[in-house]
C-alpha cells in the first residue's frame, strides 16, 4: 500500500454550510469510537477554547514501566491483552495486586516488554517519533488529546496504537485511554494523529503523556493494501474559520485490483501548524483499476481557525 497525503491550502470565504452536505452516495457513518468527527459545531459568538493542557513534550517508549488506572469493567487479564503482555508479567510488576478484586482507580505498573518478568517474547512495536502532543478543553469540562505520530522508516507501519494519559501536577495519573491511529496504515515519511476524549473533570493544569503500544512494520509483498493517492483536492473554511468543506478523489493506477474499502483521513491543522481537528470518510463503494472515486465532507476545528487540511488514504481490495 502507497499512501499518499496532500496538502491544500485553505480558502477563506463565506460558505452557506446548508449548502455544503456531503454526499451520501458514497460516504459511510463514522464509527462511534473515532470521536473527534461528531464534535459540535461552534459559532462565531462562543468561539472554541484556544488554551492547552500541558506542555508537549512526549515521553517516548521506554524500559520504565508504565502506569495504567483501572477503569469499572476492567480485568487484569484484560489490560495485559491490551498492552500485548503475558498475565504474568503484569503480576509480576504488581506485587499484592489481588487479580480478582481490582479496585476501580487504583494505579497499576505496566511492564515494557524488555523487562518482562516472565521472560516471554511479546511484540516491540517500532519506535515511531511523536512530533505533538496537546490536549484542548471542551465547554462541558472534558478535553480532546491529539498526538501526532511520524513514521521515519523505509517501511509501512500498520496497527499503530498508544496510551495517552493525563496526569496532575505532581504525577499522579487522573486519567488513561487506549487511543487508535485515524487509519489502520501509516506510510513510510507520513504522520497521522492519535486522538483521544477524556470526559469532565479535567483539570486544565493536567499534563498529558504518551506511550506507543503496537505498532507492527508490514513485510514486503504483503497484498492487503492498495496503491490508493489523493487528488484534486479543495478546502473551503467558513466565515468562523473554524469549519471547513473538503473535497477531492481517490485513484487507482490501471494495474492495481479492484478496490472494495476506501477511507480517506483529514487532519487540519491552525495557522501555527498545531492539530485542530480530524475526521474520517469511508467508502465501500468500490474503487476500478484506473479509477477514480469522488469525496466530499465537513471536518471541524475545536482550537482556533483551521490554516491548512491534509489528506491521507487506506484502501484495501475487494
Amino acid at each position: 500500500m502507497y499512501n499518499h497525503a496532500v496538502r491544500a491550502e485553505a480558502l477563506i470565504v463565506l460558505v452557506l454550510l446548508a449548502a455544503c452536505a456531503p454526499q451520501a452516495a458514497t460516504a459511510t457513518a463514522p464509527p462511534k469510537e473515532l470521536r473527534p468527527y461528531v464534535t459540535t459545531t461552534p459559532s462565531a459568538t462562543e468561539p472554541v477554547s484556544t488554551s492547552v493542557l500541558g506542555a508537549a513534550q512526549t515521553p517516548l517508549p521506554s524500559a520504565t514501566p508504565f502506569q495504567y488506572m483501572v477503569a469499572a469493567g476492567d480485568t487484569l487479564s484484560q489490560i495485559a491483552e491490551e498492552f500485548n503482555l503475558p498475565l504474568d508479567a503484569v503480576l509480576a510488576a504488581n506485587p499484592g495486586v489481588d487479580p480478582n478484586a481490582l479496585s476501580v482507580g487504583s494505579v497499576l505498573k505496566i511492564p515494557s516488554g524488555q523487562s518482562n518478568a516472565s521472560g516471554e517474547s511479546t511484540p516491540t512495536p517500532v519506535p515511531l517519533p511523536v512530533e505533538q502532543l496537546a490536549c484542548h478543553p471542551t465547554s462541558d469540562g472534558g478535553a480532546w488529546c491529539f498526538a501526532l505520530v511520524h513514521n521515519d522508516s523505509a517501511d509501512l507501519v500498520e496497527n499503530v496504537t498508544a496510551r495517552l494519559s493525563l496526569l496532575d501536577s505532581t504525577g499522579k495519573m487522573l486519567s488513561s485511554q487506549t487511543a487508535p491511529l485515524v487509519l489502520d496504515i501509516l506510510p513510510p515519511g507520513e504522520a497521522l494523529p492519535v486522538t483521544a476524549y477524556f470526559p469532565p473533570e479535567i483539570p486544565l493544569d493536567a499534563i498529558p503523556q504518551i506511550q506507543i503500544l503496537t505498532a507492527i512494520r508490514l513485510l514486503p509483498g504483503d497484498q492487503r493494501y492498495l496503491p490508493a493517492a489523493v487528488g484534486d483536492t479543495l478546502v473551503t473554511v467558513d466565515w468562523s474559520g473554524l469549519n471547513a468543506q473538503v473535497r477531492g478523489s481517490v485513484t487507482l493506477p490501471a494495474d492495481a485490483r479492484p478496490g472494495g474499502e476506501v477511507w480517506v483521513a483529514a487532519v487540519a491543522y491552525n495557522t501555527a501548524g498545531n492539530i485542530v481537528g480530524v475526521r474520517r470518510w469511508e467508502s465501500s463503494a468500490g474503487l476500478a483499476a484506473g479509477g477514480s472515486l469522488p469525496f466530499s465532507f465537513m471536518i471541524a476545528s475545536i482550537a482556533g481557525r483551521i490554516g491548512r487540511v491534509d489528506f491521507s488514504v487506506e484502501a484495501r481490495p475487494q
